[in-house]
């Protein structure tokens, strides 16, 4: 038996509202935003949630100086189009790319993140 439906990622992030802004936006989701706290939410329930942190610095990928500690992949059709999109979102390409069937990029706050092929 499941204790719950669905696991709530929570990134940490100088700015909850912009990066709720970017993820909702890239994901088609729902952005719910409040003071140090934002989150955006699918419409069968999964959610992504970002939480104010002081000092924050962000992810030193591929390097270890600064742990990326997670990242999260997104499943697309077309790798050209989704990196337009992401791109226009304010996401940036990482110069380190590793594969065919993915590409690296950092979000706003400079968490890195996957655009895969589905």
């Amino acid at each position: 038996m499941a204790i719950a439906r669905f696991p709530s990622v929570v990134i940490d992030c100088p700015d909850p509202a912009a990066l709720a802004t970017f993820y909702g936006a890239l994901l088609d989701w729902k952005v719910e935003i409040s003071d140090g706290w934002a989150e955006v939410r699918a419409e069968y329930g999964q959610c992504i949630s970002f939480q104010q942190v002081e000092a924050y610095a962000p992810p030193r990928w591929p390097a270890q100086e600064v742990p990326q500690q997670m990242h999260l992949d997104v499943l697309v059709d077309d790798l050209d189009a989704a990196e337009a999109a992401v791109l226009g979102l304010g996401a940036t390409k990482h110069e380190h790319q590793t594969g065919t069937s993915f590409r690296v990029f950092l979000d706003p706050a400079g968490h890195p993140f996957c655009l895969c092929v589905k």
